[in-house]
């Protein structure tokens, strides 16, 4: 028996990875996020990507934000800009066309993507250390920079943001996640007091100031006034008393009341849960329903969130990626308005403890009708690799297969050697059906990272992706809602771009259906609350839904 069981593991072992890393899909496109020496903590979390149809042609093309130097910014020269890949339909990328080109700010972090002006073309805001950007679309033939008409003045290090329809007028809003107050001129670089493990590194986020997240409402534009983004952190009572280290943030409606919630991934300090009051503010009840902290009652220091209806039980559940010597955290939706830290049953918490994770998402990626997750690592500190630490710079990407009862088992994302990951966002880049991950190494190149899935047309695994399209201002219906049902199993997706950590996603519903080859029935809800129900939907295709009209 147990040499039985050693040849198994030993199988297991050699199986190859569900992702290859591609090589050939964008080439050596690169960021900056400092110097290697990662001397300050500004060098440390990289930048964003964002994987959508920026063309409409169907296929998803590729956002890179960039970063800095801290070099560049003594000299008081820009950052590098964020760069537009177009995808030629099969999954390969070329630096899109001059018209697509984006100016550069201070020093780019992440992104949010979704349609501002209601034009039916995507939009994209850049979170900067300093002043954010707003690109709006051209109807698909390139970005124009509308920073000055939409956003209003100030600078803080935002992180991650998430677009929202939040106050239900039709325009999209947008929550913006920010970190901490840094100015390097005050303070110390690694030697200055600040150790890890015995080793001198990077001073924060502990002993630094958190900075307030902000809301901006979306209160259009009009031809004789400047009306755009407005700051309403105050009025929406999204301002805490304590601020947080924010770094992820996602949308997502918890309590099944029709408007949308905030989840925020805090570093070093316990995580917001925004529950929208439907009255225009917002109430932090995080304790109260059991997502701020693990389940010993600790903060930990969060990093990438994801959302999905792990177990088919019609409620979205939360994943959050955290620091090493933390377990990864599986919050499980309870009822209806609480969740329970499940990350230990769920097989989740011990692979996780040695790795510090970043991107994530909740995908079905290999089709099984089961959501599966993925976590990016990489340490924070380059020092990992000195004695004692227990762990190390580099760290493997780790993909968990979800199974029918909501546990996971751990497996290598990709062959090969570890990498020092940070953002990730998702997508089926090559139109197979099956979802592929686009990845930030810090100081090395941009990752894309396919699906090798082995499908047959008639065997399957099946799947099926729902658009959900609008004639009012939110064209792509941020914070609608599709539920799916198969021969098998069921789930529900919300319609988001948000998610991950610095990065933003298609607004779509992904679902995997095993051998089902039809959908028995699939159940539509807009954030206007319109529904459509369809049965015995043909799958193995996009199902773009139009809203119903009244009559």
């Amino acid at each position: 028996m147990l040499l039985v069981l050693s040849w198994l593991a030993c199988a297991a072992q050699e199986a190859p990875a569900l992702f290859v890393d591609d090589r050939e899909a964008l080439g050596d496109v690169r960021t900056t996020c400092g110097t290697p020496a990662k001397n300050y903590i500004i060098e440390v979390n990289g930048g964003g990507l964002a994987l959508c149809d920026f063309n409409g042609d169907g296929s998803l093309d590729l956002l890179v934000v960039d970063g800095s130097t801290l070099e560049r910014e003594a000299r008081g020269e820009p950052g590098f800009p964020p760069r537009v890949f177009l995808n030629d339909g099969a999954g390969h990328f070329a630096p899109a066309p001059e018209g697509w080109a984006m100016g550069a700010g201070r020093w780019g972090m992440g992104c949010a993507v979704g349609d501002v002006d209601g034009d039916g073309w995507l939009d994209v805001y850049i979170t900067h250390w300093g002043a954010d950007q707003l690109f709006t679309n051209r109807d698909g033939t390139g970005f124009m920079n509308a920073s000055v008409r939409w956003i209003p003045h100030g600078g803080r290090w935002g992180t991650s943001a998430a677009f929202l329809d939040y106050d239900r007028d039709g325009r999209l809003d947008v929550y913006v996640v920010n970190y901490l107050a840094f100015d390097p001129k005050t303070i110390s670089p690694p030697g200055g007091g600040c150790t890890w493990k015995g080793h001198p590194v990077m001073c924060g986020p502990e002993g630094l100031t958190p900075v307030h997240d902000q809301l901006l409402r979306n209160n259009g534009l009009m031809l004789t006034e400047r009306l755009g983004f407005a700051d309403v952190s105050v009025g929406a009572k999204v301002r805490p008393e304590e601020a947080g280290f924010g770094l992820g943030v996602t949308t997502l409606d918890y309590d099944g009341d029709g408007d949308t919630d905030l989840y925020v991934a805090n570093d070093s300090t316990p995580n917001f849960l925004w529950e929208n009051q439907g009255d225009g503010t917002f109430k932090e009840v995080g304790l109260a329903r059991g997502v701020a902290y693990d389940m010993n009652g600790k903060e930990q220091a969060g990093m990438g969130v994801a959302v999905g209806d792990v177990n088919g039980d019609g409620r979205e559940d939360l994943f959050v990626t955290n620091f090493s010597g933390e377990s990864n955290a599986l919050y499980l939706s309870k009822g209806a308005v609480s969740f329970s830290e499940r990350s230990g049953p769920a097989g989740l918490a011990g692979p996780s403890i040695t790795r510090l994770g970043w991107g994530t998402a909740l995908e079905d990626f290999d089709l099984d009708g089961n959501l599966d997750t993925f976590v990016l690592n990489g340490h924070v500190y380059p020092q990992a690799d000195l004695f004692g630490t227990d762990t190390s710079y580099a760290q493997a990407a780790q993909l968990y297969r979800g199974d029918s009862k909501g546990r996971f088992a751990v497996e290598p994302l990709i062959d090969g050697p570890p990498l020092v990951l940070r953002a990730s966002t998702v997508g089926d880049i090559d139109g197979d059906g099956d979802v592929d991950i686009v990845a930030i190494e810090l100081d090395g190149r941009v990752r894309v990272f396919r699906n090798q899935l082995r499908r047959s047309d008639k065997d399957g695994p099946h799947w099926l992706t729902v658009r959900l399209r609008s004639s009012d201002g939110n064209r792509f219906a941020l914070g609608g809602r599709v539920w799916v049902e198969w021969e098998g199993g069921a789930r529900v997706r919300e319609i988001r771009t948000s998610g991950g950590y610095q990065s933003a996603v298609e607004p779509q519903a992904h679902f995997g259906l095993g051998k089902a080859r039809v959908a028995r029935r699939v159940r539509a809800q807009w954030p206007s609350g319109e529904t459509l129900e369809l049965e015995d939907v043909a799958v193995d295709r996009v199902l773009t839904l139009e809203r119903p009209t009244s009559r």
